[in-house]
């Protein structure tokens, strides 16, 4: 059987003043006037006993159980999902809050469940989560709460979305290639214009390829072709293969995933093309292993903990929840695989 827990009496008892004086004190009430001496010895009491407050009496006092619930589709299933959580765990910890974390594998029933248990429980606030940047329609359980929405849109819901900056994510690969003096023979390699094969491509796709176009545009410049194909490396493989065998001569390829940039390596050095001699090679994600390629793959990472991180910060601002669009920044690590084009 486990120690039984310090109450306030105790401490009271221990400091040598009522109960109601040791509430005012360790509540933080300042509407009662208490002597410097007998806060101290209340504070010193609580300290020497181990005292911690009683959650469940401090919630119906301020309206507060300091909890978030965190609701999604199958975010916790993917790679990246760590550092999401992560993020918002340090936000809600550094406020002393709790975070809850439920998954629904896509089950709209299962996620209608999850959330009422999360609202039966008194949570704060609601993060809805999902997987693939896209709309959603959340359940209308949530219909005025607070909620955030990470990592996806919802039109018609009264609540804030924190994506990933995919837009600016195309600028900045486009420009990362300006800089390095490419202006022709630049190509888009995989899934850039929203295959239906890839569920992220409808939102983050064409963001990104818009963002490309118009840097390029502003350079005087356009991308010389598109090819389109799912995102591992095989994918990236047999598409670069075909390009080159089919006597294109691409000098840049900007890939939609480090997977695909894994394959277009692979093709690339089986043709006898060179990175970045021959061809200069950008992709988004930032993979672990991008770092470990020969050579190292300059990449636009997801910002998965400042996700996680903004969520819980927007949640706990005390300002009302505005429906507006947050776009986190998508940072360039720039590495060795993008080089001058050959003369």
């Amino acid at each position: 059987m486990g120690e039984r827990r310090v109450t306030m009496a105790d401490v009271a008892r221990s400091a040598g003043v009522s109960p109601t004086t040791a509430s005012f004190v360790l509540s933080g009430r300042t509407d009662m006037r208490i002597s410097e001496n007998a806060r101290l010895k209340v504070q010193q009491a609580a300290g020497r006993l181990g005292y911690r407050p009683n959650v469940t009496a401090r919630s119906l006092r301020t309206k507060s159980t300091q909890t978030i619930g965190l609701v999604s589709d199958s975010l916790t299933t993917t790679p990246f999902a760590g550092e999401v959580i992560r993020g918002a765990l340090e936000a809600a910890r550094d406020v002393e809050h709790l975070l809850f974390i439920t998954e629904t594998g896509g089950d709209r029933a299962a996620e209608s469940g999850l959330v009422n248990a999360l609202l039966d429980r008194q949570v704060d606030a609601v993060i809805y989560a999902a997987m693939y940047t896209r709309e959603v329609t959340p359940p209308a359980e949530l219909n005025g709460q607070r909620v955030v929405l990470l990592n996806c849109l919802a039109p018609g819901l009264d609540a804030p979305s924190v994506i990933p900056d995919e837009y600016e994510a195309g600028r900045t690969a486009g420009r990362a290639l300006l800089a390095a003096g490419h202006r022709l023979g630049i190509w888009a390699i995989g899934g850039h214009q929203a295959l239906p094969a890839t569920p992220d491509g409808v939102f983050a796709g064409n963001e990104r390829m818009a963002g490309l176009r118009q840097v390029l545009d502003e350079a005087g410049t356009a991308v010389a072709g598109v090819v389109e194909c799912d995102w591992d490396p095989e994918d990236g493989y047999r598409e670069v293969s075909a390009l080159l065998a089919s006597g294109e001569a691409p000098r840049a390829l900007i890939c939609s995933t480090d997977r695909i940039a894994f394959g277009a390596y692979q093709a690339l050095h089986d043709a006898g093309r060179s990175v970045p001699g021959d061809v200069s090679v950008v992709s988004f994600d930032d993979q672990d292993i991008a770092s470990w390629q020969r050579p190292a793959l300059s990449t636009i990472a997801l910002p998965h903990y400042e996700l996680g991180r903004r969520a819980v910060e927007l949640l706990m601002d005390s300002a009302p929840l505005a429906p507006r669009t947050h776009r986190v920044p998508m940072p360039l690590r720039e590495r060795a695989s993008i080089g001058p084009p050959r003369p």
